[in-house]
C-alpha cells in the first residue's frame, strides 16, 4: 500500500518531469496561483531573458524549475502543498541587501539573519504562502538583477 505524501515532499519521479497540471494538483491550487504569479511577472518583468530549465536534484530534492542566464537567478520548487523560491544572493547581492536593510519586511530579514552563508552566497529558500511572501521575492529578484520592464 502506497502512503499519502507528506506536506513538504517534493515531485521526485525522475522519469516524468512534471507538467503544469501535475504540479497544480501536487502543490494545490493556493500555492499554484502564487506559481503561476511568479512565472508571469518573471516573463513580463524579464523578455527574452531566461528559458526555465525543469532540473532534477535527486530523490530528496525531486524536480525544480530553475531560471538562469550566465548566473542563477531563482529556482521555482514545488512541493507538496507548498511552493518556495530558491535565491542565492552572492557577495555583491548581499552588500546591496544590507545597503537596503531596513526596507525589508522583518519576516525576510529574519530569515536572511538566520540562513548560512556559504563560499557562493547565501542560499534562501523562501516558502510562498501569501501575497506579501510573493511581493518579498519578487523585490529578492529585482535587487538582483534590475527588471527590463517594470510590471
Amino acid at each position: 500500500m502506497e502512503q499519502s505524501p507528506q506536506i513538504g515532499e517534493r515531485i521526485s519521479d525522475k522519469l516524468t518531469p512534471p507538467d503544469e497540471r501535475t504540479i497544480r494538483n501536487w502543490i494545490g491550487q493556493e500555492a499554484f496561483k502564487h506559481w503561476n504569479e511568479m512565472r508571469n511577472w518573471i516573463g513580463a518583468s524579464y523578455p527574452d531573458v531566461f528559458e526555465p530549465d525543469r532540473i532534477y536534484g535527486g530523490k530528496k530534492r525531486g524536480w525544480s524549475l530553475r531560471y538562469k542566464k550566465t548566473k542563477a537567478f531563482c529556482t521555482l520548487i514545488p512541493a507538496f502543498r507548498q511552493f518556495s523560491v530558491l535565491v542565492v544572493l552572492g557577495g555583491a547581492e548581499r552588500e546591496k541587501f544590507e545597503e537596503r536593510r531596513y526596507a525589508w519586511s522583518p519576516q525576510l530579514l529574519k530569515f536572511y539573519d538566520e540562513a548560512r552563508t556559504y563560499t557562493d552566497g547565501k542560499w534562501l529558500t523562501l516558502a510562498i504562502s501569501s501575497a506579501d511572501d510573493l511581493h518579498d521575492v519578487m523585490e529578492l529578484v529585482s535587487m538582483k538583477r534590475p527588471p527590463l520592464h517594470l510590471s
